[in-house]
């Protein structure tokens, strides 16, 4: 018995040993058939795609760099970039931020120009995503997601244009001051904003209808564009900028704020907003944001691909919640967002409308009468 022990724990010695030498080669366990098929099918569409995990872990390793650039605010990608080195410390990762639509602008002429060459992951603004998706290399994050060769929800890439992942989402909710208003006046619907007792500046609204706009998935075009002309002649106030118009709901010199996105009320209950109160109401208008995708001129493909991975899985996610604060996406299963809207109607600015969202708010605006903001 104690011979067959000794041989026992030589062989798995033995295993390990190869284990680690195979580590340390950075040599990549034998895809299986069912991922070298897949792969022949995603290629044969003009995709990428790699078949098994070791095979990126292993090319990332080689590649050592890795270049984001990301909406996210900047204390939510410095936690992540500190968790990503931990998990991956033989990648270099520099992760900064970007925002504003002069910057998309300059860098679609940038990728146009084939002057996007130093940086790997690429924030797809939604705003302009026909014009960023030439220029994303067609990685199939869906095909692969599905074969369990990146650890994606599959819900989180577009099933269209299966190379563009979302990580972020934003749910519109009511906010309100709860000393001023007494709960029974409280909306429980969006029509009741409708309502006589709230006429003539007694609730505030963005000029920029991205609130109303995510309506439409639930409600229809032709329904939305009705209530935003009723809007109208409630005769609000109009203002432009969701946090600039908390303060207002704090003092209780406006008592309500249509549509703000939900993590910009907890951020300003925080901040010492202690009258400020919000509520859920249905359909849920949501919003995906921050699309990121592998850019196609990236030198550093398969580290871009672990970042995706990495920003998707639930510790990615679980950061982002912690430090946007709350805005990780709907999409992914034990998000706050995704745990206060279980049972809830949504409706989800989702992959069949993110391309529509400019043209629903132009229409929305119009329908407003083109306003101006007053605050």
């Amino acid at each position: 018995m104690k011979a067959k022990n000794i041989d026992r724990v030589g062989f798995a010695l033995s295993l390990l040993l190869v284990s680690l030498w195979i580590a340390s080669t950075g040599l990549a366990a034998a895809p299986s058939a069912e991922s070298l098929k897949a792969k022949k099918s995603a290629e044969a569409k003009g995709y990428s795609f790699v078949a098994s995990h070791d095979e990126v872990v292993a090319n990332a390793k080689k590649e050592g760099k890795l270049k984001v650039l990301a909406s996210l605010d900047a204390e939510s990608l410095k936690a992540l970039s500190a968790a990503f080195h931990k998990k991956y410390p033989f990648i270099n990762a520099d992760v900064q931020e970007i925002a504003g639509q002069e910057v998309y602008l300059r860098m679609i002429q940038e990728m146009k120009a084939g002057l996007a060459t130093n940086w790997d992951v690429n924030y797809v603004a939604f705003d302009l995503y026909d014009d960023y998706l030439p220029f994303q290399k067609k990685f199939d994050l869906l095909g692969m997601a599905e074969r369990g060769v990146l650890q994606i929800p599959v819900k989180m890439i577009d099933p269209i244009h299966r190379h563009v992942v979302v990580v972020a989402a934003d749910i519109q909710v009511v906010a309100y001051n709860k000393q001023t208003l007494p709960a029974g006046k409280v909306p429980n619907a969006w029509t009741d904003f409708l309502r006589e007792d709230f006429k003539g500046n007694k609730f505030m609204i963005d000029i920029r209808p991205k609130d109303v706009a995510a309506l439409v998935p639930a409600w229809g075009l032709e329904k939305t564009l009705d209530f935003a002309r009723k809007i109208k002649t409630q005769s609000p106030m109009w203002v432009r900028g969701n946090s600039r118009a908390m303060p207002l709901v704090q003092t209780g010199e406006v008592n309500v704020l249509f549509g703000p996105n939900y993590s910009t009320v907890l951020r300003a209950q925080e901040k010492g907003a202690n009258l400020v109160a919000y509520k859920i109401i249905e359909p849920v208008p949501t919003r995906l944001t921050e699309a990121q995708a592998v850019l196609n001129t990236s030198s550093n493909p398969h580290a871009a691909l672990l970042w995706i991975e990495f920003v998707t899985s639930p510790e990615g996610q679980e950061l982002i919640d912690k430090h946007e604060p709350y805005g990780a996406s709907i999409l992914s299963p034990g998000s706050v967002q995704e745990k206060i809207t279980r049972g809830k109607k949504l409706s989800v600015i989702d992959w069949d409308h993110v391309t529509k969202i400019e043209e629903y708010q132009k229409k929305i605006i119009e329908a407003y009468g083109f306003p101006r903001a007053q605050k």
